[in-house]
């Protein structure tokens, strides 16, 4: 017999916010206290001045906290729990200790493969073209679970550019599984995505621009993390259609920069790890549009991809993709618009970054920006 209720859902959504938004202030704190400040260095960051970078604890503690107090009954929440505890840990290290990305890549896939060795996994995928689902031999789904995974953990992180960026395109994507999951009758994945999101939300307005404080990557990689698991737990408990469709158009507007980012360096012969100015919020920011006006534009387009989740999910697919479409056309629009074309704001930027890169003494280094 399921546990949980109506009302609990929502009890764990505030429960969560509660705390996160009672931890933020103590996160900033303890930031100065630890030394994990982001300093603008270079002129891929958009900030002018010192930040803590330690809010990923906020989120941590009060996504961790709602789960354990309602959650912690089911096996494979208790899983990703275990999993979103390392990768937090990992991104914390990170931000003290700069790792190298290559080792940061391994031990991301290895708590990918622990997920998988505890029962996490995409074994199948929702036929479209008949009856039934696709199964999957054991290394091909071995192979995508660690895909899913490690990709989904690194595309959080990697729009982790602007105050409130990534944060908030995060909340609407576990709002949007946890309507899924709830709709198909999967009541602990959702209950977990809800915990999430108000997690998320506590922290943000703190976050949001002006920033308060950053996430860091200890909270990017374990919002990636977490919304990338979450999603195949829907999948181990009978709803396909959670782990397939609905979380690739949920999650679009990250996985969208990434492949992007990846083909343009592929194309300008760069390494794909390395850093640049083309993620679309930079390229919103070069536009004049500022950080606020860029963040919420991109809100618009994450939310409108959810909805379009929402519709797949309810096989309307038709509409579903009419909002893809929308959501495409949006983007096109903001990038195109010669009217948010100020040649002086870029300049005024060029010359910002200049200046920062000469007081540092320092030239951009081949990393992403931190938050």
């Amino acid at each position: 017999m399921n546990r949980l209720i109506y009302d609990e859902l929502w009890i764990i959504f505030i429960l969560a916010l509660f705390i996160s938004m009672a931890f933020t202030p103590i996160a900033i704190k303890v930031a100065y206290r630890i030394g994990a400040i982001d300093v603008p260095k270079d002129g891929r960051r958009m900030h002018t001045r010192a930040m803590p970078r330690f809010g990923g604890m906020a989120i941590f503690i009060g996504t961790m906290g709602s789960m354990a107090a309602f959650l912690s009954f089911d096996r494979q929440i208790v899983g990703v729990m275990i999993g979103g505890t390392l990768m937090y840990l990992l991104g914390i290290i990170d931000d003290l200790k700069n790792l190298p990305a290559k080792l940061k890549f391994l031990v991301q896939i290895g708590i990918a493969a622990l997920m998988y060795g505890w029962g996490l996994r995409i074994a199948f995928l929702t036929n479209f073209f008949g009856e039934g689902n696709l199964a999957f031999a054991a290394p091909v789904s071995f192979f995508l679970t660690i895909l899913w995974i490690v990709g989904i953990t690194n595309t959080v992180n990697l729009i982790d550019g602007l105050d409130g960026l990534a944060a908030g395109t995060s909340a609407i994507s576990a709002l949007c599984l946890a309507y899924v999951a709830y709709i198909f009758g999967q009541y602990i994945p959702a209950a977990a995505m809800l915990a999430l999101a108000g997690g998320i939300l506590g922290f943000l307005p703190f976050n949001f621009y002006p920033a308060k404080i950053f996430m860091g990557d200890g909270g990017s990689l374990f919002l990636g993390f977490m919304l990338s698991a979450l999603s195949i737990v829907g999948l181990t408990k009978g709803a396909a259609v959670i782990a397939t469709s609905v979380p690739i158009f949920v999650l679009g507007l990250p996985i969208f920069d990434t492949a992007f980012a990846i083909f343009r360096r592929l194309i300008n012969k760069r390494p794909i790890m390395e850093a640049d100015k083309g993620h679309l919020h930079h390229r919103l920011m070069n536009l004049g549009y500022g950080q606020r006006r860029a963040t919420l534009m991109l809100y618009c387009v994450s939310a409108i991809m959810g909805v379009a989740a929402v519709m797949f999910s309810r096989n309307l697919n038709v509409e579903g993709f009419g909002l893809v479409a929308v959501a495409v056309m949006q983007i096109y629009i903001f990038l195109t618009d010669p009217n948010h074309v100020l040649p002086q704001i870029r300049q005024e930027q060029e010359e910002k970054a200049r200046a920062i890169e000469a007081a540092a003494g320092l030239t951009p280094e081949a990393e992403e920006p931190k938050k």
